[in-house]
């Protein structure tokens, strides 16, 4: 179990911080090398403080965790507002321009804000000037009031007596007094530094309803995750404002990354926006729900981060924009979107589910003191401020920030309100030590164990909407006409397996088809395969009954397990004479061990989920190449991309000859592919070469789907 870790003190020169990067302690005080997100948590209780120098690495961005190398937000809030001074971070000279453009949308906004074309023209609708409650905030200060960047300069960075020279491999050696002390790695990579809270023994089971608290505090609390959460909402969940590395705490609390399909993004500080970049980068494709005014703030800053087009960002998940006062269904629920009060552009929202209302405040400055003083200095309307003093509180549910005036609501009005108020508010975005003691508030409590589960009102189509809603979410019965759908519900049936339980025997008879509801089932008896694990709304049992074979694997329960089956007969009568037979033919005879290991032996493969493979198998074909024949061939726009599985194949690039030998190893130009671009080289198959190969319009339709591959890929390419 990951912990939390505050560092203190420091025993040695160089340090490598809890979360990423390095600190080295000098005579001109603490430098710290590369800025993961919430590395101010791992400095602001040592000694000197967190350090007002940074130095960043040459790429700002980790593709591998999709998260910034350069993250100086925080770190310069803290040092402004706590210590009174400016920080300095060093870049690169191509990369001042952009870490520019990142600080000043978290800092100041936009520069142009008008929200006039995202309010829903109703009777009575409020159009906020949220550039002025901008303003009102920022006062007269400017983004170098608080963070001056320098480039770097390749003949060494002098500060005081230490010396930071910048090597040709962009590693970094630092002279203190005229002798060397450190050397600095050219890639600094990130850590997962989260605490898990209370954990299950086994999968999460979505509810019907239900909240479960990503993090409970703010950005500057060293030993709580800052604030986020997980609406569940018919079994299915939408992050709102997912903390950085939310996505991998979830995989270690046991719950599939599939069981969220939504983001809402309130708005564009990094305590709020980094996670939801990872999990745009997860497994499957999310929609994202939030303002244009915001996304274009969240594309704008991501775009210089990581030196994608802004259109190319936008390709990589479903923007779902809102306006304010119009209506959402959004698994069901029914939304409302607002502006709230905040230094930059911030939606708050509230909802309807069965016989339940919520309310989120979002970040906020809530209270009736600071409502006032917005509105005397002419930043806000009667009716806005009017809207605040009352809206929240008729809801069931209120999930309220908290935090210090003036960007937030004082935790002292949320404990001033009237007892039965009280009562159903949970606050977040503050530390427990500055909760109040006596109180009827309620704290968000972190962890996927204390999951709350308010009482709702039953719906009597609840179990065939479920049956509809898991077979949506396999990629293969996309296509099913809905006639097949109709007979769907008359054949499915509930299964329930213990832990240990035999699903399927190895050589026996395919008599059922399983969709997994819930639960893990590992894949035995396949020759050289060892990790085969399926979850959470994936299938079995298909090659034997379309095939007409024995079965070709075990499949054990590796936890409790719900599953829905479906008799051999009524199956194949299912998806008979549609194009969900071809697509399960075509995998059931691609399905296999060998096709596992060749898949998984590939560099942008080897961490994907057993579903993502799955996708990949349905659309392999088996090729052989001979000696001399052209894969892919530079000028020309290539139909394919291969995979290799045994033989050799020849790269030329600019004259120069690459040997490509290695199982597993993927051959094609595939930005330039991506792109609808010619191919920037030459493939030749060297030797008889075995191969899987795939049309380039299904490939570009995984990478659709599976964007974090497709950034791995971008990024190494430009490597």
């Amino acid at each position: 179990m990951k912990k939390i870790v505050s560092l203190t003190s420091l025993t040695d020169i160089v340090t490598e911080l809890p979360r990423g990067g390095y600190l080295v302690d000098t005579s001109a005080g603490y430098i710290q090398f590369g800025s993961p997100p919430e590395t101010v948590k791992d400095t602001m209780l040592l000694p000197k403080s967190a350090p007002q120098i940074f130095i960043l690495p040459f790429e700002h961005f980790d593709p591998g965790m999709g998260i910034s190398m350069a993250e100086v937000e925080f770190p310069t809030y803290f040092n402004f507002f706590i210590k009174k001074r400016k920080v300095i971070a060093y870049a690169y000279a191509e990369q001042c321009e952009s870490l520019r453009v990142v600080f000043n949308e978290a800092f100041l906004g936009p520069d142009e804000v008008s929200v006039k074309d995202e309010v829903e023209s109703i009777e009575g609708a409020i159009i906020p000037d949220i550039k002025k409650e901008m303003q009102y905030f920022s006062s007269s200060l400017k983004s170098e009031d608080l963070l001056e960047i320098r480039p770097v300069d390749l003949n060494g960075i002098i500060i005081g007596d230490v010396k930071v020279v910048p090597e040709k491999d962009k590693s970094f050696t630092v002279y203190d007094g005229g002798k060397k002390i450190a050397h600095i790695p050219a890639r600094m990579k990130p850590n997962v530094e989260f605490d898990l809270g209370t954990t299950l023994s086994e999968p999460f089971i979505p509810p019907d309803f239900g909240i479960t608290c990503l993090g409970p505090s703010h950005g500057f609390d060293p030993t709580q995750n800052t604030s986020g959460f997980i609406l569940w909402i018919n079994k299915t969940g939408i992050m709102v404002d997912p903390p950085v590395n939310s996505t991998a705490w979830l995989k270690d609390s046991n719950v599939n990354p599939k069981l969220i399909d939504a983001v809402i993004l309130t708005h564009c500080h990094a305590d709020h926006d980094a996670g939801t970049f990872q999990k745009i980068l997860e497994e499957s494709r999310v929609k994202v729900y939030t303002t244009p005014t915001v996304m274009r703030s969240f594309l704008k800053k991501y775009s210089a981060l990581t030196r994608i087009p802004v259109p190319r960002l936008m390709s990589m998940f479903d923007f779902m924009p809102v306006k304010m006062n119009a209506q959402y269904n959004i698994h069901g629920a029914v939304f409302t979107f607002y502006y709230s009060v905040h230094s930059i552009p911030t939606i708050g929202f509230y909802f309807l589910y069965r016989d339940k209302t919520f309310m989120y405040s979002s970040d906020h400055r809530g209270d009736p003191e600071g409502l006032e003083k917005l509105f005397q200095a002419g930043a806000m309307s009667k009716e806005r401020r009017d809207f605040f003093l009352t809206t929240p509180w008729e809801m069931d549910i209120i999930y309220h920030e908290s935090g210090i005036a003036p960007l937030h609501t004082p935790v002292a009005y949320l404990n001033s309100l009237p007892e039965e108020l009280q009562k159903k508010i949970t606050v977040y975005h503050i530390a427990e030590k500055d909760f109040p003691k006596t109180t009827k508030l309620t704290l968000a409590k972190f962890g996927i164990g204390d999951t709350v589960y308010p009482e709702i009102t039953k719906h009597r189509f609840e179990e065939p909407y479920r049956i509809l809603d898991v077979f949506s979410r396999i990629d293969i019965f996309e296509s099913l006409p809905f006639e097949n759908i109709k007979y769907l519900l008359f054949c499915v049936k509930e299964e329930h397996f213990n832990r240990g339980d035999c699903i399927i025997r190895k050589d026996t008879p395919g008599d059922k088809f399983y969709v997994i509801v819930s639960g893990n089932v590992s894949i035995g008896g396949l020759k050289n395969v060892s990790d085969k694990v399926y979850g959470t709304y994936e299938y079995f049992g298909e090659a034997s009954l379309v095939l007409g074979a024995l079965r070709a694997a075990d499949v054990i329960a590796a936890t409790s397990v719900t599953a829905y089956s479906i008799e051999k007969q009524p199956f194949l009568r299912l998806i008979q004479g549609t194009r969900v037979e071809d697509l399960i033919r075509r995998i059931a005879k691609m399905r296999t061990g060998d096709t596992w290991n060749v898949v998984k032996a590939n560099k942008y493969f080897s961490k994907l989920s057993s579903s993502q493979i799955t996708t990949i198998e349905g659309i392999l074909t088996p090729y052989e190449a001979k000696p001399g024949e052209i894969l892919t061939a530079a000028g020309t726009h290539a139909a394919f991309v291969y995979i290799l599985i045994d033989g050799s194949v020849e790269k030329r690039v600019n004259g120069a000859d690459e040997t490509i030998a290695a199982k597993g190893e993927l051959i094609g130009d595939i930005p330039m592919m991506t792109e609808n671009n010619p191919a920037r080289f030459t493939v030749t198959a060297i030797t008889f070469s075995k191969l899987y190969r795939i049309a380039r319009e299904d490939f570009i339709h995984f990478l659709n789907v599976n964007p974090g591959v497709l950034m791995e890929m971008l990024f190494n390419a430009k490597a």
